[in-house]
């Protein structure tokens, strides 16, 4: 592997493990607010338990959230110095905006929300928690502007190679931002409703039966119900938004190697790139056309469209966007399934979750608890290759960008880094579980007083 590749993968894992913790923050800041005024109107300690309980997980995800991503900014100059020296005056900017209006306002107020519970008045404890939960969406708002500009740049011109500023609305809200804003604050949405859901099925199956577990449980439940079909509709949009600035990431994603009409919907295939054809295709007839084009004789582009006459390679690499943009859509289609079951038996069967029916929505919620990270990486790498081999589209290229820094050298820290992310992420989930068993004021339900009763009682079958 040449420095470039070692390089990309470097930064793809450093991105992959920081972006974990962003989708848990942004929503669950939120998620603490419902939970703080659910409180606040009816003063039902449940509620506070509810808040007690997740502002835990909320201050680890952000403090990893926090380490990981001055660990990544580190490279922008140790790995891409092209970036900032062609783009820095428009990137600069935006990530000092990000600091400036959203991080400062999170450290300051998260202190509050934190500890302030019984020690500040109920209102400045609101408070906080508001601006901690707006802090957070604030930052994603600056670091996707940032993304989304690099996907589909506006408002700046070329002086010398280097790209200056000539309107930050258009640099700010260009034609990619809203969709892409969207799918993401969604896609946050989902990765807490099922980490709640998750995460309180598993205490409910330890037996903890509290109030607090059965208002968490119902709300992610509801939450993730009620979100993923508009998360179906906005991705939806942000595909055709797509497809009319970046065609051949779309072609990629549709594994389609020629332009032209009714196009198949592949639901497997496997793309060779020697060949240009795919190999053991499955598909719905004219399928890709309809969506694409909502008609079936709608015009679809292929790949071969961006080979030069030299043979130079204008498209992204196929098999890993085809193929993760299928598991995002596979995840998505079992979030779909998984939170309408689980409402089914929540709110419309009379057993409830002491059924043999609720007994086995809850061991499916507690297997998602972390879907919503596997659909996040895989809608992630489907964007961000698709969008090879620029870094900027149409501006500035990846290897244009990389530094020259010796192969080996890039290598041995890529693998401490993975070394690093592999253990730090074991032990964010065993914290989790740990959190989960203790409970909401440090006091661990019946069954958990062992971990052998607390495996047996979520492995046990329903009687």
């Amino acid at each position: 592997m040449d420095a470039l590749l070692l390089s990309r993968i470097q930064f793809g894992a450093n991105i992959s493990f920081h972006i974990l913790f962003p989708t848990i923050t942004i929503a669950l800041g939120w998620m603490l607010l419902y939970f703080k005024l659910r409180y606040n109107a009816g003063g039902a300690e449940k509620w506070m338990d509810a808040y007690r309980f997740w502002v835990k997980v909320f201050a680890l995800s952000f403090a990893m959230g926090v380490v990981s991503g001055i660990t990544m900014s580190f490279q922008f100059g140790t790995n891409w110095p092209g970036f900032m020296e062609t783009v820095g005056n428009i990137a600069g900017p935006l990530l000092a905006y990000e600091v400036l209006t959203a991080f400062f306002l999170e450290a300051v107020f998260l202190g509050i929300m934190l500890f302030g519970a019984s020690r500040a008045p109920g209102w400045l404890h609101t408070l906080a928690t508001f601006l901690v939960a707006f802090g957070t969406t604030m930052s994603a708002f600056w670091i996707l502007v940032l993304n989304s500009w690099m996907h589909t740049p506006a408002g700046f011109e070329m002086r010398d190679g280097v790209a200056h500023a000539t309107d930050w609305l258009a640099i700010v809200f260009n034609p990619s931002m809203p969709y892409r804003m969207a799918h993401m604050l969604l896609a946050s949405g989902l990765t807490v409703s099922f980490l709640i859901a998750g995460l309180s099925a598993f205490r409910y199956l330890l037996g903890d039966r509290s109030g607090s577990v059965r208002v968490a449980l119902k709300t992610g439940v509801a939450t993730a119900a009620i979100l993923i079909p508009v998360q179906i509709f906005a991705g939806d949009m942000h595909g055709l938004n797509t497809l009319e600035h970046q065609p051949a990431k779309v072609a990629a994603m549709e594994g389609n190697w020629e332009t032209g009409p009714n196009k198949p919907l592949l639901l497997f295939a496997l793309p060779d790139e020697e060949t240009r054809e795919n190999r053991f295709e499955l598909g719905v007839p004219n399928g890709a056309s309809i969506i694409l084009k909502h008609h079936a004789d709608g015009v679809v582009p292929g790949l071969n469209d961006y080979v030069l006459e030299d043979g130079t390679v204008k498209h992204p690499p196929v098999s890993p966007v085809f193929w993760s943009f299928r598991i995002m859509v596979g995840v998505g289609l079992a979030m779909l399934a998984a939170s309408w079951g689980a409402a089914y038996v929540l709110w419309r069967r009379k057993a409830g979750l002491d059924g043999a029916a609720g007994r086995w929505t809850l061991r499916v919620l507690v297997a998602m608890s972390f879907s919503g990270w596997a659909a996040t990486l895989a809608g992630w790498y489907t964007t961000e290759i698709g969008r090879q081999p620029w870094l900027v589209q149409g501006v500035l290229t990846t290897k244009q960008a990389v530094a020259d820094v010796p192969a080996a050298m890039v290598g041995s820290t890529l693998a401490m880094y993975l070394t690093a992310y592999a253990a730090l992420i074991a032990a964010y989930v065993f914290v989790l579980f740990y959190l989960a068993r203790r409970g909401a004021h440090g006091d661990a339900p019946p069954l958990l007083h062992r971990t052998g009763e607390a495996a047996a009682a979520v492995l046990a079958p329903a009687e």
